[in-house]
C-alpha cells in the first residue's frame, strides 16, 4: 500500500475512534446561558431556561449525557446548604440509539433545558449549576457541575396576603328612616260629602293615631302630609273634575280640622291634589281582578285615546260586566292621605354611650355601626364580641370579629369566626376572608374556589390581585387591583413593569410603611434613580431594621453602592 494513503487512512481512523471512544472533557461555563437572567421568582415558582451552545469536538458520539439543573440555596443561620433539584434532560451523541436530542461530535450543537423550583426563603443568593452524568458504552462517570449563574430577583415575594384588608360585612343603621303611612276615605257615586263611618274605619284610626305619636315623640318629624282625591272614569271629563277637586276641598278641611282639634302643628308641609279620571288605577284594578274577560276590557280601551269616548265606552262595559260596576269603579272614588313620618335614631355619642352602659340596649346594625365609629382594632373586636354574644345568629358580628383578628395576625382565631359566621349564612364577605386563611396556609386551589364565590363585594378585587401575584400571572394582579393604592397593588404594577403606575400607588398610599419605602427604592434601582433610591431605602430600613440584611443580598441593587445607607 502507498505510504502516504496508508497515514491518511490511520489519522482518519484514529480521528473516527477519537469520536466515539474517548471521554467527555469538562464542559465550560461559558458554553451556557439562562434566561431569564438573573432568575426571578414568578408567584411561587422560580422558573427559567438554560441553552447550551456545545462546540464541535466536544460531544462524543456514543455519550448519553443527563444534565440536570441544581439550585443551591444557603442557610446564613446554620451555614448549610440546601440543593434543590429539577427535571433532568438527556442528550445524546450521533451513534446513541435513542429518541433524545442529538448533539453532533463533528459541529457541536445546542441543547436547550427548562426548569422550575419550588421557591423557598433564602433565595437571593443562590447559584446554579449543571450537573453532568455520562454513560458511554459500558462506561458511567461524572463530570464537574457547571456553575451557570448567581442570584435569585425575590421581589415578588413581597406579595403579602396578611397585609390584604378582610371583608366587613356592612351594617344596615341609618340615622334618619323615612315611613309612609296611608289612610283611604269612600265616597259614593257622584258625591263629595266624607260620610262619618269614613272616619271611624281602622285604616283611620291608625292614620291618625300615628301622626299624634309621632307629634308626641321627639326622635319622630313628620315631613309632610298629602291628599290626593280621585273620581272614577266613567263620568264626563268635565263632571269628574268638578267633583275630584270638591272631594280633594272636603278632605284638606277634614284634615286641617283634625290637625288643629289634635294640636299638631309640626307637620312640614300639607299639600293636596285631584285626578279627574283615574284611568291608570282602573287598568291596575282590572288587572289584578278574576273577571273572566279581564284582557279583553283593557284591549278594547287602549285602542281609545279620548276620554269622552273611554267614558262612554266605561259605560258600555258596565251594562255588561257587573263587576266592572259593583267591585272595579267604587274603588276609584276616594281620596288617600299619606303621611311621610321620619324616624330619627341615636346620635353617634348616644350609641356609644348605650354600648358602654347598656349594649342589649342596641340594636345588632346600631352595635355593628358602633365598631365603625373607631379606628382603634381592638376597640372594634370588643364591639363586635358583645355584638357576636348578644346576636349570636347574625353572621356579621362573627365575620367582622374575625376581620379584626385578621387585622391583629391571629389568623386561627380569625379562620374560626370566619367559619362560624360561614355555617351561619352563606356570604360573599367569610368567603372572601376564608380564601385569604387559604392563601396564608397554602392551599391556593381552595382559595380560587372560595374567592370566586365571594361574589361582587368590593374587597374581592384586592384579595384576587394578590391571588394571581401568587400565581404569577402579573397582568391579572394588574387588572383585579384597578386603583388600588395599596403595597400590593404597586408590586403588581412593579414586576409587570409599568415604573410610572407603580410611583403613582406608592405616593398615593394613606400610610406608607417600610414595604411602601423598599418598594419606592426597588423602584429608584429599576429606573437608574440613584437618589431615590438611596434616600427610600433609608427610610425604609429605620422603620424596619431587618431590611437592611434583605437589601445587601436584594439582587435588585446589585449595581449601587449601599456603604452610605447600610453601615
Amino acid at each position: 500500500m502507498n505510504k502516504k494513503l496508508f497515514l491518511t487512512l490511520l489519522v482518519g481512523c484514529a480521528v473516527a475512534l477519537t469520536g466515539c471512544n474517548k471521554k467527555i472533557s469538562q464542559f465550560d461555563s461559558k458554553y451556557f446561558s439562562v434566561v431569564p437572567e438573573p432568575l426571578e421568582v414568578n408567584g411561587n415558582k422560580v422558573p427559567g431556561t438554560v441553552t447550551g451552545k456545545i462546540p464541535a469536538k466536544v460531544f462524543v458520539k456514543k455519550a448519553e449525557v443527563t444534565v440536570t439543573p441544581r439550585l443551591l440555596v444557603g442557610d446564613d443561620n446554620t451555614g448549610s446548604i440546601t440543593t434543590l433539584t429539577s427535571t433532568p434532560y438527556v442528550f445524546q451523541g450521533e451513534k446513541v440509539r435513542g429518541n433524545n436530542p442529538v448533539v453532533s461530535y463533528d459541529k457541536g450543537g445546542y441543547i436547550t433545558i427548562p426548569f422550575s423550583y419550588d421557591y423557598v426563603e433564602g433565595m437571593e443568593d443562590a447559584e446554579l449549576y449543571l450537573d453532568f452524568n455520562v454513560k458511554q458504552g459500558n462506561k458511567q462517570y461524572t463530570l464537574p457541575m457547571v456553575k451557570v449563574t448567581e442570584g435569585v430577583n425575590t421581589t415578588a415575594t413581597i406579595a403579602d396576603v396578611a397585609s390584604t384588608n378582610p371583608a366587613i360585612a356592612p351594617d344596615k343603621f341609618q340615622r334618619i328612616i323615612n315611613e309612609k303611612y296611608t289612610a283611604d276615605i269612600k265616597f259614593l257615586i257622584n258625591q263629595a260629602n266624607i260620610r262619618d263611618g269614613e272616619l271611624r274605619t281602622e285604616a283611620m284610626k291608625d292614620f291618625n293615631s300615628k301622626l299624634a305619636n309621632a307629634n308626641a315623640d321627639s326622635s319622630r318629624q313628620i315631613k309632610e302630609i298629602n291628599i290626593s282625591s280621585y273620581a272614577s272614569p266613567e263620568g264626563g271629563v268635565e263632571f269628574n273634575e268638578k267633583l275630584a277637586s270638591k272631594r280633594e276641598k272636603n278632605t284638606s278641611a277634614y284634615l286641617e280640622k283634625h290637625l288643629k282639634n289634635e294640636k299638631i302643628s309640626d307637620f312640614g308641609e300639607l299639600t293636596a291634589q285631584f285626578t279627574a279620571q283615574d284611568w291608570e288605577g282602573f287598568q291596575k284594578l282590572v288587572a289584578e281582578s278574576n273577571i273572566q274577560d279581564k284582557e279583553l276590557i283593557l284591549s278594547v280601551l287602549s285602542m281609545y285615546k279620548d276620554p269622552e269616548v273611554r267614558e262612554q265606552e266605561i259605560r258600555n262595559l258596565s251594562s255588561i260586566f257587573d263587576q266592572l260596576t259593583d267591585e272595579i269603579l267604587p274603588q276609584l272614588r276616594y281620596s288617600r292621605l299619606t303621611a311621610s313620618i321620619d324616624v330619627i335614631g341615636k346620635s353617634d355619642d348616644e350609641i356609644k354611650e348605650a354600648f358602654k352602659n347598656n349594649p342589649k340596649s342596641l340594636s345588632v346594625d346600631e352595635l355593628l355601626y358602633c365598631a365603625t365609629l373607631t379606628d382603634n382594632n381592638d376597640e372594634k373586636a370588643e364591639i363586635y364580641q358583645t355584638t357576636a354574644n348578644i346576636y349570636s345568629n347574625d353572621y356579621r358580628a362573627f365575620n367582622n370579629l374575625g376581620a379584626c383578628q385578621f387585622i391583629a395576625k391571629d389568623f386561627t382565631s380569625a379562620s374560626a369566626n370566619f367559619k362560624k359566621a360561614a355555617s351561619l349564612q352563606s356570604n360573599g364577605e367569610s368567603n372572601m376572608n376564608l380564601g385569604l386563611i387559604s392563601m396564608l396556609e397554602g392551599d391556593y386551589s381552595k382559595a380560587n374556589e372560595l374567592l370566586g364565590n365571594a361574589g361582587s363585594i368590593d374587597e374581592v378585587k384586592e384579595a384576587l390581585g394578590v391571588y394571581y401575584l401568587k400565581m404569577g400571572d402579573n397582568n391579572a394582579a394588574v387588572k383585579a387591583f384597578e386603583d388600588s393604592k395599596t403595597n400590593n397593588a404597586a408590586l403588581a404594577q412593579i414586576v409587570s413593569k409599568d415604573y410610572s403606575k407603580a410611583k403613582r400607588t406608592l405616593a398615593a398610599i394613606e400610610a406608607p410603611d417600610a414595604t411602601t419605602y423598599y418598594l419606592m427604592a426597588v423602584l429608584g434601582a429599576r429606573t437608574n434613580n440613584e437618589k431615590m433610591l438611596e434616600s427610600n431605602l433609608r427610610q425604609a430600613i429605620k422603620l424596619d431594621n431587618s431590611l437592611a440584611k434583605k437589601a445587601i443580598k436584594d439582587v435588585e441593587f446589585t449595581n449601587f453602592n449601599l456603604s452610605n445607607i447600610i453601615k
